[in-house]
């Protein structure tokens, strides 16, 4: 644990600074007043915490008495607490019921490390029996990288010609992963068609074929994100959420950016469970998400 709270600290750095030195800037020497708290809620906004959740954090951080000449690292620590207080509830393990196979299928826009994810997830599973569907049919790369990490874990790839129909490959794939006895199933899927409206389509299709095969599946729906889109990635949860019913979120490359305020907006505006976050490229890089880790580090604690 101590490890991976200096990796994430780390990994946050981007965002840490934006956040924690603004807040040194803002109230080195002053009094908190409503000059200084407009320039916080500045911060937060420019982190992309969104207009929401900021709005709440600074009503409640100004309603706390706050000596009016409160230490720097006491600010930190309120407005973590704050923070924590929203993000605590999207704090969810992802479990599996005991019925197999259970389905996970992975969604979200291209680049948002869906194949990787899959690949890092097996690992953790790696005490189960697994398979993979290459659901991404348009991209010879993501089929591919998909065989790179079933070879590197021993574990059966469902894949078809390209371009072929996902829905029906996942059809084939569910009923050998059945007939196989295996007991986790991650299906990968394509991020962009040629129009929003198309991707939805076959997202849909995807879901009805599985819930043929197995009717209560798939278990987790599982939304990728990139962090360093900022408010696009509410958007992305949002609608992800609406098109397949999406219960639960991974976020990637937090390292990357200093938008990482962007889990804050997300967790205060969709509640959907974050169950992984990911600061870094390595098998080990993603992991559970925990949000007093996470306000402790956004705040350079």
């Amino acid at each position: 644990m101590i490890n991976w709270f200096g990796k994430l600290t780390g990994g946050l750095k981007k965002t840490s600074d934006k956040i924690s030195g603004g807040i040194s800037d803002i109230f080195f020497g002053k009094k908190i007043d409503a000059a200084t708290i407009e320039d916080l809620e500045e911060i937060l906004l420019l982190a992309d915490m969104g207009y929401q959740a900021t709005t709440e954090i600074i009503k409640k951080f100004s309603a706390q008495k706050v000596d009016k000449a409160a230490d720097i690292s006491a600010i930190k620590q309120k407005l973590a607490d704050e923070i924590c207080t929203i993000l605590k509830p999207c704090q969810q393990e992802l479990v599996f019921s005991n019925e197999t196979p259970q389905i996970v299928l992975l969604v979200g826009v291209n680049g948002a490390g869906k194949t990787t994810t899959i690949g890092k997830l097996a690992h953790k599973f790696k005490g189960k029996q697994i398979s993979f569907i290459a659901g991404d049919t348009f991209r010879a790369a993501a089929v591919e990288q998909l065989k790179v990490w079933g070879d590197r874990n021993h574990i059966k790839v469902y894949s078809g010609t390209s371009g072929c129909d996902a829905a029906g490959l996942c059809y084939d794939g569910l009923n050998a992963a059945i007939k196989n006895g295996d007991e986790l199933v991650f299906i990968d899927t394509a991020g962009r068609l040629q129009n929003k409206a198309d991707l939805a389509e076959e997202l849909k299709k995807i879901v009805r074929v599985i819930k043929k095969v197995i009717p209560q599946a798939p278990h987790h729906t599982l939304l990728c994100v990139d962090a360093t889109g900022g408010q696009n990635v509410l958007d992305q949860v949002k609608t992800f959420k609406e098109i397949c019913g999406v219960n639960g979120v991974i976020m990637n490359k937090l390292d990357g950016t200093a938008k990482g305020g962007i889990l804050v907006a997300v967790a205060h505006e969709t509640k959907v469970p974050i169950y992984y976050i990911g600061v870094g490229e390595g098998i080990d890089d993603l992991q559970e998400f925990n949000a007093q880790s996470f306000s402790r580090s956004l705040l350079g604690l």
